[in-house]
């Protein structure tokens, strides 16, 4: 069973995975390299001859259905169809499948596997982000309208990142309560800050324009810079939410940094080349960005073992209260 493995029991395992789910694809002996393990496992494979790479990612247990990817995969296929984006491409297996499902003795269910095509392109920039976050905001709107007119196909099914499912009972990310060092007074605060949340966005509502299906993970990360075009990768916590969460995603792990202003202003700018923000909408941006800031604490206490939270955890508990001071401070 698979919880009952160690970490490195773990690790070994969905490298055996990996491993063994190649042959789906026609590539016995290519050489695979681990990229990064936060959520999935990601791997870089090269096929023999020095072909061109692809990207092999193997889903953790529990957090979509098959249904669920290949909703993931239908709209990346349609966003670069429809609507202007280029995001890597999902490669079908021997069997016309997109997603391959290889067991493991040591698992206790099957892993389902994807196979993608290696797109060109680096990450934007760290020294100067605001033309980034420009081309970031446009490349956003461009995924909310096509969003918003996508005709998705019977089996659609995702996650939604609603208030519910972010700070509820059974919230996707698990209790922000869990989060590193929180403690009962810092837990009083962020409970006030929370209920705030709760009021504003069921003001705020859900109307078409405002909800539906988005990225949900849009860090620079998640961006790729070539010949002057921007591509997306990674979709895999795309679901139902608040197209303005996507805002707030873009200073993951950076919400409270001093130039989070003038980079969400450089966003905002951005946006409108493609789309209307209207101005109520903007005025509920620190909205999502505390929002976002709460998810990825929650997110942190049930995935203490991963390096991100091993690296982020230290004094991510201190930001986030201050964070959610100043939203008090300006919104109460």
């Amino acid at each position: 069973m698979s919880g009952a493995l160690t970490t490195e029991q773990l690790l070994k395992a969905v490298d055996e995975v990996a491993a063994a789910s190649l042959p789906c694809w026609g590539l016995e002996g290519a050489d695979l390299s681990l990229i990064n393990h936060s959520e999935n496992w990601t791997y870089r494979v090269t096929p023999k001859g020095a072909a061109r790479p692809v990207i092999l990612r193997v889903h953790r247990e529990g957090y979509h259905t098959i249904n669920g990817i290949r909703s993931e995969l239908a709209w990346m296929r349609a966003l670069q169809a429809e609507g202007g984006v280029k995001t890597p491409q999902a490669i079908p297996g021997r069997n016309g499948e997109d997603i391959q499902s290889v067991s493991h003795p040591a698992l206790s269910v099957a892993r389902q596997c994807v196979l993608f095509e290696f797109i060109d392109g680096i990450e934007p920039p760290q020294d100067n982000l605001v033309e980034p976050f420009k081309q970031l905001g446009e490349v956003t709107a461009r995924c909310h309208n096509h969003s918003e007119t996508w005709k998705r196909p019977p089996y659609f099914e995702r996650l939604a990142w609603d208030f519910e499912h972010s700070f509820g009972p059974n919230a996707n990310w698990g209790s922000w309560r869990d989060g590193p060092d929180c403690s009962p007074d810092r837990a009083k605060l962020l409970q006030r800050a929370v209920d705030l949340m709760e009021r504003r966005l069921a003001r705020f509502g859900q109307a078409p324009n405002r909800y539906g299906l988005i990225h949900a993970d849009f860090r620079l990360a998640n961006l790729l810079l070539h010949n002057g075009d921007v591509r997306v990768i990674d979709f895999d916590d795309c679901g139902l939410g608040w197209f303005l969460y996507d805002a707030g995603t873009a200073v993951s792990f950076f919400e409270d940094r001093a130039d989070v202003p003038e980079l969400m202003e450089a966003w905002k700018e951005g946006y409108r080349r493609a789309r209307v923000l209207p101005k109520e909408d903007e005025d509920e941006l620190w909205t999502f960005i505390l929002m976002r800031r709460m998810t990825l604490f929650a997110w942190m206490g049930s995935h203490s073992e991963t390096l991100l939270a091993r690296t982020e955890g230290p004094g991510y508990s201190t930001g986030t209260c201050e964070l959610a001071e100043r939203y008090l401070s300006q919104y109460s």
